[in-house]
């Protein structure tokens, strides 16, 4: 019993991380977009302004896919506080986990390599622009 309220501790603690990991990204894509607003108004170049609006579309994406996974977290969450201790640890709980984590795992790098491609989409239009 002491160690599934270990295991359910580490699954809560994970879940809280991701969760908050999830807000940030969120707010983040926000600001992106606000500079894809700004860099579209001093991109004159038309094959340039589509870039811009795929990222747009792109941040859209993105931002569904981080209100899933939270959807997916926030479940997650009643699981756990809903957890029967008499349950087995190698149960419902630890298979359930393995989903999400990969899950997580997967967005978190599609999330910093579409970070990257919009740094390298503002440096090349400033690079443009003076």
């Amino acid at each position: 019993m002491q160690s599934k309220i270990m295991y359910l501790s580490d699954l809560k603690f994970n879940v809280e991380t991701w969760r908050r990991e999830l807000r940030f990204h969120f707010t983040e894509m926000d600001t992106f977009q606000e500079k894809l607003e700004e860099t579209i108004r001093f991109e004159q170049d038309p094959i340039e302004q589509k870039k811009i609006e795929n990222f747009q579309n792109r941040i859209m994406i993105e931002k569904d896919a981080i209100s899933k996974l939270l959807h997916r977290c926030r479940n997650k969450m009643v699981a756990i506080q809903n957890a029967n201790f008499n349950e087995s640890l190698d149960g419902r709980l630890r298979n359930e986990q393995r989903p999400l984590r990969e899950d997580m795992r997967s967005y978190i790098k599609l999330h910093y390599e579409l970070k990257e491609e919009m740094m390298d989409l503002f440096t090349e239009v400033l690079a443009t622009c003076y």
